[in-house]
């Protein structure tokens, strides 16, 4: 039976590094990090997921700013609220959170971040420091810096001779994904929904990744016995045993199965998904320790 990695404790020891760090910036440099949150519109998972970001924020003793802006906003006057973020010295980090409302153009407002603030890690200049494996000069988006971490906490820093398959090719995180551990010395496939003959290609992982969004996709005969799977996939499917119209949550992994042979696995809910928030308070503190000039911590 496979060890199941408890995000939820990974995360928490995260955030207490990231505090830790916090304190030394502000006795050291005066300097407080700034967290500044955009959200426009009424979408009721995202002001939860901002919520919960905001109160992570002020737990770490940052400067937390939540701009809350109407569904009828127009791409002017988020691009300027922005761009009044960009100038502001006490601001490190600058989210907006997605879905933004069908009328505006998201990929223009994440590019018009400054990269040194975009904690989020979705500028094209993030993203090719970390396809270039260049680290330590970026900020690494959040939800594959948080899977990398459950990897190299199991196998080390350094993962020659490794096979690592990421299944999911996306821009937010299989590309990237594939990125980290490729600069950990991994030989990486990155399979898709294109990929002949996928179960035989992850039966070759020793670290499989899943990131596809189809609920309990990968089954135990695509795993090889004995490998580290990492599930990235939160997908709500009926749970009729719960009542008329109640659902669950479930990963791309079929867990109760794929457990068995596995020796390590992420449970869903309480694996990946915790690290994301740590992760992005990570990035916080490593931005304000660069604009203070100082060398950031390494989580």
């Amino acid at each position: 039976m496979a060890e199941l990695i408890d995000g939820r404790k990974v995360a928490a020891e995260m955030i207490a590094s990231v505090k830790a760090a916090t304190s030394a910036l502000k006795a050291e440099a005066a300097s407080t990090p700034g967290l500044a949150v955009i959200i426009v519109g009424d979408d009721p998972a995202s002001h939860a997921y901002v919520g919960a970001k905001s109160k992570m924020a002020k737990e770490c003793g940052y400067n937390s700013i939540q701009h809350t802006l109407p569904e009828a906003t127009t791409q002017e006057e988020l691009s300027s609220l922005v761009q009044t973020l960009n100038r502001d010295p006490s601001v490190h980090g600058v989210l907006v959170q997605l879905p933004l409302p069908k009328h505006l153009d998201s990929e223009a407002i994440i590019q018009s971040i400054l990269p040194e603030k975009d904690v989020d890690g979705l500028h094209v200049v993030n993203a090719g420091k970390v396809a270039t494996g260049d680290l330590d000069g970026g900020l690494v988006s959040c939800t594959p810096a948080g899977a990398m971490l459950f990897v190299r906490r199991t196998h080390g820093a350094d993962l020659s001779g490794l096979s690592a398959v990421v299944i999911g090719r996306s821009n937010l995180f299989g590309k990237p994904m594939s990125a980290l551990l490729l600069a950990a010395n991994a030989t990486v496939t990155t399979a898709h929904s294109r990929t002949k003959d996928l179960p035989a290609v992850c039966r070759n992982a020793d670290i499989l990744v899943a990131a596809v969004g189809r609920p309990e996709m990968v089954k135990a005969d695509w795993i090889k016995p004995g490998a580290t799977v990492i599930d990235v996939g939160i997908n709500r499917v009926p749970a009729p045993d719960k009542g008329e119209g109640k659902f669950r949550l479930v990963g791309d992994v079929a867990f109760t199965e794929c457990k068995k042979v596995a020796s390590v696995i992420t449970p869903v809910p309480g694996g990946v998904g915790p690290m994301t928030i740590a992760m992005l308070m990570a990035n916080t503190v490593i931005a304000a320790y660069r604009k203070a000039g100082r060398r950031p911590p390494t989580f």
